[in-house]
């Protein structure tokens, strides 16, 4: 079963990037449907057609995001009646649904709003639980023609809770299995080196990918069959056997992060953690606060980007920053230790380097960090070599004292 995405938007030809395509592929493909193209094109009304002509031919399945707002720019329902020969109608549940939203909202409905709920004669709607503009759904004989609001949010939820069952129903779709194994500390081509004769193992019916994104590679296994507990065991032993190759660099599975692994595990242990950053600039106090519920063990940061808050906030030694440079060993160990100190918790973290573009040296060149961790009976430090990339590093140097934090954590 195939698919093709068209995304409608002038934004999207503009350098926005187009995260629905991306996000609506991997589901797709999750759920047994091959998507065999992405077209992205102009809100414009013969682009449309025109397509829409031209995917009809090439595929079972066409989904479409994007242009089902009420303003002026917004005309794919027009397009889409021009397509079907077929006019608007007013569907009285969606119109219901956005007079709820509006009066919750303290907001009277205007004539735009209610342009909303006029739908194509010929479409079946699909709700749209946040949101005021309903899904398309058109059958042509064994195809599918889906329309889905643009916005991320809206379209995400009317995917996952009405579109994939539907789309289950109406075709037999293969039984696929996805399993991806995390790994930190390692890059792409190394890793992949350690791994060849693991790779030689696999069977040609099974699809390994390396994703590598700053600082995590991760390692996809996708297999599609008919027999569900075949596939589960051919994959489950290559999974022993890549524990077997590399357990220092696996720190997890599938959609796992690295702060949830950290914060069930300090929630185990009754610990609680605080924070001293650098250069991450509070980047790494923000995974943590990303995670719900993590007042319970994270107490706080001090983000010291200048020396002046290292010596006052965290009373580093200025002769300690004189002699061995902000960016240093003992500069980060200091950080660690009193932050812990400061926040009176079991466990801190303390990052200290270079981001970039500028300020390197030749003895410390961008891309120089300096991580620690403290324990209850421990202080651990470590030195990175990241690169250039500012942006990178600050993910690099947040996703490497995660996971050093971690490799503490499962010590006892």
């Amino acid at each position: 079963m195939n698919a093709i995405i068209i995304s409608i938007g002038n934004e999207l030809l503009s350098g926005y990037d187009n995260t629905n395509a991306s996000w609506l592929s991997q589901k797709l493909n999750e759920t047994g449907i091959t998507v065999g193209k992405i077209v992205t094109i102009l809100d414009n009304k013969n682009e449309i057609i025109n397509t829409l002509d031209l995917s009809l031919q090439q595929t079972d399945i066409i989904i479409i995001t994007g242009g089902l707002g009420p303003t002026k720019d917004d005309i794919t329902k027009s397009a889409l009646c021009k397509y079907f020969n077929c006019s608007l109608k007013l569907c009285e549940s969606t119109y219901r649904n956005i007079e709820k939203i509006f009066k919750d909202r303290g907001l009277t409905v205007n004539s735009l709003n209610k342009k909303q709920a006029e739908v194509p004669e010929l479409a079946n709607t699909i709700p749209n639980l946040y949101g005021t503009a309903p899904g398309l759904w058109f059958d042509i004989n064994e195809k599918t023609l889906i329309a889905m609001p643009g916005v991320p949010f809206e379209m995400k939820i009317m995917f996952e809770s009405f579109i994939i069952p539907r789309l289950k129903e109406k075709y037999q779709l293969p039984f696929i299995l996805s399993k991806t194994i995390l790994t930190q500390g390692i890059g792409e081509s190394a890793l992949s080196e350690l791994l060849t004769s693991w790779e030689k193992s696999i069977p040609q019916d099974i699809k390994l990918a390396y994703l590598p994104s700053p600082g995590i590679v991760k390692l996809q296994l996708t297999a599609v069959d008919a027999n569900k507990e075949h596939i589960e065991n051919i994959i489950n032993n290559l999974i022993i056997n890549l524990k077997q190759i590399i357990p220092e660099y696996i720190f997890g599975y599938d959609n796992q992060k690295l702060e949830d692994i950290i914060a069930s595990l300090l929630i185990q242990k009754n610990a609680s953690l605080s924070v001293a950053e650098s250069c991450t600039g509070g980047y790494l106090s923000h995974l943590f606060t990303s995670c719900p519920g993590s007042s319970e063990y994270f107490k706080g940061s001090v983000v010291a980007y200048a020396n002046q808050i290292k010596i006052k906030i965290l009373k580093i030694k200025p002769a300690v920053i004189e002699k061995y440079g902000a960016v240093s060993e003992e500069v980060a160990k200091e950080m660690a230790l009193n932050v812990k100190k400061l926040y009176d918790t079991p466990y801190s973290i303390a990052v200290t380097g270079i981001a970039g573009p500028s300020g390197g040296t030749p003895n410390k060149p961008v891309g120089t960090v300096w991580i620690a961790v403290a324990s209850p009976d421990s202080l651990t430090t470590k030195l990175f070599l990241f690169g250039e990339n500012r942006k990178i590093n600050i993910k690099k140097s947040s996703v490497s004292a995660l996971n050093l934090l971690r490799k503490e954590l499962i010590k006892n």
